[in-house]
């Protein structure tokens, strides 16, 4: 009797047969009469199978809990404490207040509207000092007729 069903597909249940959990149709069973791989590799699974059965797991330590509570302890310990100089960055009240004090430099800066310093009291008479008065003045300067003779007469002087 031919079986439709290839080693692949017997190797899926033999997990399942070897612990008694799936039943074998009778394709299954004509498979693993025909085929000696298969049918070794499902005895090889039964005596994995009985051998599991009969080892037992070994007793804990009776300091085991006291032992890991120790461990526990510590590492919630290790990990509340500070890692590194910037951690105070890591926590989200901080973060969110440095960036609206970061936008909201930015953004009187480009307004105009960040506080300026102080005047520099300059000498008269010095070259800030004059560079100064003419910024101030320039409307009164640039519309003084005065000024313009002057420079005419400085040149008729100075080329005679």
């Amino acid at each position: 009797m031919k079986s439709n069903f290839k080693c692949h597909d017997i190797r899926e249940l033999m997990p399942d047969l070897a612990a008694g959990l799936g039943s074998a149709g009778s394709e299954v069973r004509a498979h693993l009469q025909g085929c000696a791989a298969c049918s070794a590799e499902l005895e090889s699974f039964r005596r994995t199978m009985a051998l599991l059965d009969e080892w037992k797991a070994p007793e804990p330590s009776p300091y085991f809990d006291v032992r890991m509570q120790a461990k526990l302890r510590g590492e919630m310990a290790a990990s509340k404490r500070p890692a590194g100089w910037f951690h105070w960055l890591r926590k989200p009240v901080f973060a969110v207040s440095l960036t609206v004090a970061v936008v909201a430099g930015v953004t009187l800066v480009e307004t105009g509207h960040a506080p300026q310093g102080g005047p520099v009291a300059v000498e008269p008479g010095t070259a800030v000092g004059d560079l100064q008065a003419l910024d101030k003045n320039h409307d009164l300067y640039s519309d003084f007729d005065v000024l313009d003779d002057l420079q005419v007469q400085s040149n008729v002087v100075a080329n005679p």
